[in-house]
């Protein structure tokens, strides 16, 4: 990537990340929403020790990026905050359509 000249075309370059990055999430809320009909309970959303384990590879994939792995485990834990939620949701919604339900 070429230097920027102005705060202008700096903008531009983060908006088109931005866009990618938009694009990326919306795919991994699909895979999410997937996840939640695999996992039995709600402790199996919160998955705490496989935050952990995610934390701790982005932490080195970001070290080796040249990103600062404060910068990106902030990211990552906002982001996986924001996509247990909806899973926890999506999870909800599933176990009250399913025709398997224990109540009823």
């Amino acid at each position: 990537m070429t230097e920027p000249r102005s705060l202008s075309e700096v903008r531009e370059l983060i908006d088109g990340i931005d866009g990618e990055l938009v694009r990326l999430l919306a795919e991994r809320q699909g895979l999410v929403r997937a996840a939640a009909t695999f996992k039995k309970d709600t402790a199996a959303v919160r998955a705490p020790d496989r935050v952990e384990q995610v934390i701790t590879a982005v932490r080195g994939r970001a070290a080796e990026a040249g990103l600062a792995p404060d910068v990106a485990e902030a990211v990552w834990r906002a982001m996986i905050g924001a996509f247990i939620d909806l899973e926890l949701k999506e999870h909800a919604r599933i176990r009250e359509d399913s025709p398997l339900r224990e109540d009823a």
